[in-house]
């Protein structure tokens, strides 16, 4: 399991926190350091059958200085996955990959369903 986070987020840190409390294994990665490659976020986004827009972090100061919230419905898939792997920043995290299961955010039922009761 491939856990991407920033340390400095504290959704991150809860996340971090939950996975350890849980005996949960996974490989800790640094979401700005070691960003997500364009063909990561493509095989990620079409296992996970989420919308694209959801590996945005929509409430991110580098989302809203883009103005982002206007130019998504404009830009294509292949745009979009370009421009988050640019920055670590844009993508919304954490974000959990485990082989077909993608999860990004922290909510902790969700977690517990597809993490925990496998």
């Amino acid at each position: 399991m491939l856990f991407l986070q920033y340390p400095k987020c504290s959704t991150c840190q809860k996340a971090k926190k939950w996975l350890d409390g849980h005996q949960i294994e996974y490989t800790d990665r640094h979401i700005v350091e070691d960003h997500p490659t364009y063909d990561e976020l493509k095989e990620w986004y079409e296992k996970s059958g989420l919308p694209l827009k959801k590996f945005f972090n929509t409430s991110g100061m580098l989302y809203k200085e883009m103005q982002l919230k206007d130019k998504l419905g404009t830009m294509s898939e292949d745009e979009q996955l370009n421009l988050l792997a640019t920055n670590g920043m844009l993508v919304k995290r954490p974000l959990i990959v485990d082989g077909a299961t993608v999860l990004t955010g922290f909510k902790e039922t969700e977690w517990e369903e597809k993490l925990v009761e496998k």
